[in-house]
């Protein structure tokens, strides 16, 4: 739970600010958007496929392009 403590004399911006980046490196908004709706597991294992041969394409072009230099 992300929690700001004021010292005194920080205005609201500033607490609003310091908020949302404490919000942010918890990644609780991520995790909200996450949970939002209901994903089937099935679903779920294809968005992940999905992801890990976008990871893995882009891995093998960085390799190539690294390749393509050293001639």
């Amino acid at each position: 739970m992300a929690r700001v403590y004021s010292s005194g004399d920080d205005s609201i911006e500033v607490l609003l600010k310091r908020f949302k980046r404490e919000c942010e490196r918890e990644s609780i908004l991520r995790e909200w958007k996450r949970k939002e709706f209901y994903v089937k597991p099935a679903e779920n294992r294809k968005v992940q496929k999905k992801a890990l041969e976008r990871k893995r394409l882009k891995k093998q072009r960085k390799l190539e392009m690294l390749g393509r230099r050293k001639k």
